[in-house]
C-alpha cells in the first residue's frame, strides 16, 4: 500500500506552538501616578488624616466665623465667656478613675481667673473700641490689667492679662492671709488701678513675705537690682523697704523660698502684683498652643479644615453615635476613651474652640473661608 503523503511539509506550514505564559497587556492607567485612598466624611467631603496628599485649600479671604459666632458684645461679657468655656465637661465614659477625676477638677479650680487681652480681641474684632473699653474699665475699677514680667507683652506673649476685680478680691478674702493684711492689701489695690507694680514702701518686710508666699506678689530680677523707677502711690504710710530675692516671674512654685536675711542687700525693690498659680496657668496655656500647632503642621501645607483639626484635637475617641454604640455592644473597638488622649491627660480637657480663639489672638494661626469645606485654619 503506497505511503500517503500530504502537502503540509512541502508547503512549509508548521503548527504554531502554544506559549506557556501569555504576555501581559499594558494598562491604559499605568502612566498615572498612584494616590492614597481617601475617605469621604458623612457630609460628602474628602478627608485624609495625614493631610500629605491634600491640595492647598481654596482661600476666599479672612473668615469672621469666630467673632460672628461668639455670644459677646463687650469686654466684661467676653471675660466671663472665656472664663466659663476654657474646659469641656467630663464625658460620661471618660476612662478616668475617681482619683484622676479629682485631680482634673482640683487643677481647674486652682487656676487663676486670668484672660489674655489677645483672646478678648479675637472675640470682639474691633481693636480701637476694645482698648478704649479696657482702659475705661480699668480706671473705673471694674477690671484689673495684670502684666507678668518675662512672659512677653506682645500678642504672642503670655504676660498681658485681664481680671475682673470682684474675682481678684474673692481670691484675697478666701486666702490664708491675716485679716488685717487682707484689708490693707485690698486698700492698696484700690489705689493702683492702672499699674501692676508695687513700690518697696507699700508693705513691711514680713507683710511682703506673706504676700509672696500666698502668690499675690512676685519680685522682678530686673527691677530689683538697683532700679530707681519705683511707682508712687497716694496716701500710703512709709514703712521699711522690703526686699525679696529675685525669682522666676510668674511662677508660683518658687515663691516659697524667701530668706529674710537677704533683705539687707536691697534698698528699694520693685515688686509686681500676681495671682496664685499663675505659673501653672501660663504653662498650660503654652502647652495648648504648642499642641495645636503640632496637629496643624501634620498637614502638608500647614493648613487644614477646621472640622479636621477638631477631630485631631479630640483624638480617636468613642462617640455617642449609633454605629459606635453598636460596636461597643458587640465588644468591638469603637475608639479610645477620652482619658487616654493628650487632651485630657495633659491639657485637662481644654476646649478646642477656646484654644483656637487663643491662638488666633496671639497671631499664631489664622482662619479663612474655603467656600467648600467650611472654615480653614493656617499656621502663620
Amino acid at each position: 500500500m503506497p505511503l500517503r503523503i500530504t502537502s503540509a511539509p512541502v508547503s512549509g506550514i508548521k503548527k504554531r506552538k502554544q506559549l506557556s505564559q501569555s504576555r501581559p497587556h499594558a494598562s491604559p492607567f499605568s502612566s498615572h501616578a498612584r494616590r492614597k485612598a481617601t475617605v469621604r466624611s458623612p457630609g460628602g467631603v474628602k478627608s485624609d488624616d495625614a493631610g500629605d496628599d491634600l491640595d492647598p485649600l481654596p482661600d476666599l479671604g479672612v473668615s469672621r466665623h469666630i467673632c460672628e459666632s461668639a455670644p459677646v458684645d463687650n469686654v466684661v461679657a467676653a471675660l466671663q465667656h472665656i472664663r466659663g468655656n476654657m474646659f469641656e465637661e467630663l464625658p460620661a465614659r471618660a476612662g478616668l478613675n475617681s482619683t484622676q477625676i479629682a485631680q482634673v477638677l482640683n487643677f481647674r479650680r486652682s487656676l487663676p481667673p486670668l484672660v489674655s487681652v489677645a483672646h478678648v480681641h479675637t472675640l470682639i474684632d474691633a481693636p480701637t473700641k476694645v482698648e478704649r473699653e479696657i482702659m475705661a474699665l480699668v480706671f473705673s475699677g471694674r477690671i484689673r490689667r495684670l502684666i507678668v514680667p518675662g512672659r512677653g507683652n506682645d500678642a504672642a506673649g503670655l504676660g498681658d492679662c485681664l481680671v475682673l476685680t470682684e474675682e481678684w478680691e474673692k481670691l484675697v478674702r478666701d486666702s490664708a492671709l491675716d485679716s488685717q493684711l487682707k484689708e490693707k492689701f485690698l486698700g492698696v489695690l484700690s489705689r493702683i488701678r492702672n499699674t501692676s507694680a508695687l513700690p518697696g514702701t507699700a508693705f513691711s518686710p514680713p507683710e511682703y513675705i506673706a504676700l509672696v508666699r500666698a502668690g499675690f506678689v512676685v519680685s522682678s530680677s530686673t527691677l530689683a537690682k538697683g532700679s530707681s523707677s519705683v511707682p508712687s502711690l497716694p496716701n500710703l504710710p512709709p514703712t521699711a523697704s522690703p526686699v525679696v530675692p529675685a525669682s522666676r516671674s510668674g511662677s508660683s512654685s518658687q515663691q516659697n523660698d524667701i530668706d529674710p536675711a537677704s533683705h539687707s542687700r536691697f534698698q528699694a525693690g520693685t515688686l509686681f502684683l500676681s495671682l496664685p498659680n499663675t505659673g501653672p496657668y501660663l504653662k498650660l496655656l503654652g502647652a495648648g498652643r504648642d499642641h495645636l500647632l503640632v496637629l496643624l503642621n501634620k498637614s502638608k501645607y500647614g493648613e487644614a479644615p477646621l472640622y479636621l483639626l477638631r477631630d485631631r484635637w479630640d483624638g480617636t475617641i468613642e462617640s455617642n453615635k449609633s454605629f459606635s454604640a453598636a460596636k461597643r455592644a458587640r465588644g468591638e473597638y469603637s475608639g479610645l476613651l477620652p482619658g487616654k488622649t493628650k487632651k485630657w491627660k495633659e491639657l485637662y480637657g481644654m476646649s478646642f474652640r477656646w484654644i483656637v480663639e487663643e491662638a488666633i489672638g496671639a497671631g499664631l494661626i489664622e482662619i479663612f473661608d474655603t467656600g467648600s469645606v467650611g472654615p480653614g485654619v493656617r499656621c502663620l
